[in-house]
């Protein structure tokens, strides 16, 4: 009988966690915030250990997220130093340029802006705080926690519904009314128009 290997747990530095993404919804950092606050006190420690950061080792030995990116900004945020990793892959040894395209081709990497537009491996940026704000992530997060979809194990399958989302809702609607905003995403997202994406859950009546 085979044993699964346990997982390599190492405490890192959030300083020193590299994004993969360009990217994250403010809003959906806010709430990882509120919800740190509530266990701080209570159960903090326990809380990270239940919500291990998984990261790829790169080149130089630098930890690079591969998800989780809202938490550990909003931790970030929140004057946490250290979180918890999950070692998935050591790729040390490759370059660079090898690294980010083996990141690519397992959809470990996601070089693209609030526009939804492709940029250069170089343009992710190297800090967590660093991030730019994407409306349209946020909006797919809070469709999500309303049933529009499920939640899947693809990577970045919410930023493929803001794509989607950021062609149907104009971006005024989402910063003067967001709830309406969410309100029409969440009637696109159970549309037939969006069967293609993942997680979707079927067209309503």
């Amino acid at each position: 009988m085979t044993e699964t290997p346990e997982p390599l747990v190492h405490p890192v530095r959030i300083e020193d966690l590299r994004p993969t993404q360009m990217t994250v919804g403010f809003r959906e950092v806010a709430l990882k915030r509120s919800a740190w606050r509530t266990h701080i006190e209570r159960d903090g420690a326990d809380y990270l250990g239940r919500h291990l950061i998984p990261v790829v080792i790169g080149p130089k030995g630098r930890f690079h997220l591969i998800d989780h990116h809202h938490l550990a900004r909003a931790l970030f945020e929140e004057g946490v130093k250290h979180v918890l990793v999950h070692v998935l892959a050591d790729l040390e040894r490759l370059s660079p340029e090898d690294f980010s395209t083996f990141l690519d081709n397992r959809n470990w990497l996601h070089p693209y802006d609030a526009k939804g537009e492709r940029h250069p491996y170089k343009d992710v940026p190297k800090h967590i705080g660093k991030l730019y704000d994407d409306p349209y992530r946020s909006l797919a997060g809070a469709v999500r926690r309303a049933g529009g979809f499920a939640k899947t194990d693809i990577p970045f399958a919410e930023f493929l519904w803001a794509s989607f989302f950021r062609r149907h809702v104009s971006t005024k609607r989402l910063n003067d009314t967001f709830n309406e905003a969410v309100g029409k995403a969440f009637t696109l997202a159970r549309s037939p128009k969006a069967d293609h994406l993942p997680g979707w859950s079927g067209a309503e009546g």
